[in-house]
């Protein structure tokens, strides 16, 4: 009880109630509403997706003709545009939208348990600790399987978001702000760690594939345990009615008879296993759970279980647009998603700071 009451402590303390109404941004309420239908969101967003869908598989930097598949199809034959689709577009693009949908749930999570609208897990040390975890992984057993090393970065992971809770315990509730710039300062230590040590073991080149996030190396079968990140996003939506009661405060979750500790470490071991698949697979995209669910938050409200579908949907779209745009924008060559997503990340998250005082 002693870790536990040291972990959340910092959750049981209550603001005043005009420190809450200055802060209806940060903590979930139950008075914000939809400002439009869910279906209508959830709706326009998966004919925002299916559209991005089909421009990702006909963008590329080899030769490719939608009638050279259809071809190959009908006449049951193999053709260059065919394999060209089945064995790096549609895995790439699968591996995109994953990708997406993992880390805007993840980020939602992150959110609900620190009861902080700007937080997201390259913020609370989650993915830089899961870096750090491969890279010695990958040095002291460079031939153990991909199953294990991820499951190294995944206690890595829950460990470094667990450091950062016992930090920022002590933090105000209502000082929301001091909360990611300390995360952002905890995560860049991390990655400072991670960045000396491949310096000292040559293995700078290696970090860089995790630092950036990148599908340009995705093919058929180099994707498929970002499948596993799918099965934690249903497994987010089943419970997210008790993430969302969480959030309401601990007076209101032990009344209703939910069990605060247990849905909190549920939530830490499910963002933590997020974060490590995605970084053992296509490497660090920061910036997607923060950006997607407070954009979602706005437009349909505090609801988890109404806005988890919006947050998915937005989010693979969001990273669909920016891994568009990334082999667009210097044709033939690529940029990275995570720069690109990092530029628009940065503008509103700084967005994001500036407008808080005023609401």
């Amino acid at each position: 009880m002693s870790l536990f009451s040291g972990l959340f402590g910092r959750a049981r303390s209550h603001p005043s109630p005009a420190a809450t109404s200055n802060n209806l941004s940060v903590l979930p309420s139950s008075t914000r509403r939809a400002a439009f239908p869910p279906w209508v969101i959830n709706s326009a967003s998966l004919i925002l997706m299916l559209m991005l869908i089909v421009t990702s598989l006909s963008i590329g930097v080899a030769d490719f003709s939608w009638s050279n598949v259809w071809g190959s199809l009908l006449h049951y034959q193999a053709g260059t545009d065919s394999d060209l689709l089945f064995i790096s577009r549609i895995p790439r693009t699968i591996a995109i939208i994953l990708t997406g949908i993992a880390l805007a749930v993840a980020g939602m999570i992150v959110q609900v348990v620190l009861k902080n609208r700007f937080v997201e897990p390259s913020m609370v040390g989650a993915t830089q600790s899961a870096m750090l975890g491969l890279l010695l992984v990958s040095l002291l057993f460079p031939t153990s399987a991909l199953l294990f090393k991820m499951g190294a970065a995944t206690l890595t992971a829950a460990l470094g978001m667990i450091l950062f809770m016992l930090l920022i315990r002590r933090v105000p509730p209502t000082d929301y702000l001091m909360i990611p710039l300390i995360g952002i300062v905890f995560g860049g230590i991390i990655e400072g760690v991670a960045t000396f040590i491949a310096y000292q073991t040559e293995s700078l080149q290696m970090l860089s594939v995790w630092q950036f996030g990148d599908f340009s190396g995705v093919l058929a079968g180099r994707y498929e345990l970002l499948w596993l990140t799918g099965a934690l996003c249903v497994l987010a939506y089943i419970i997210a009615d008790k993430l969302t009661i969480v959030g309401l405060g601990d007076h209101i979750a032990l009344n209703l008879g939910i069990n605060k500790q247990q849905i909190m470490w549920l939530g830490i071991a499910m963002v933590a296993m997020m974060s490590a698949v995605v970084v053992v697979t296509v490497g660090m995209i920061p910036f997607i759970g923060l950006v997607v669910p407070n954009i979602v938050s706005r437009i349909m409200g505090d609801k988890l279980r109404r806005s988890l579908p919006a947050v998915a949907l937005l989010g693979a779209s969001a990273v669909l647009l920016c891994d568009i745009i990334g082999r667009t924008i210097r044709y033939p060559f690529e940029v990275p998603v995570a720069t690109v997503f990092g530029v628009v990340g940065t503008v509103v998250f700084l967005w994001l700071l500036l407008r808080a005082p005023s609401e």
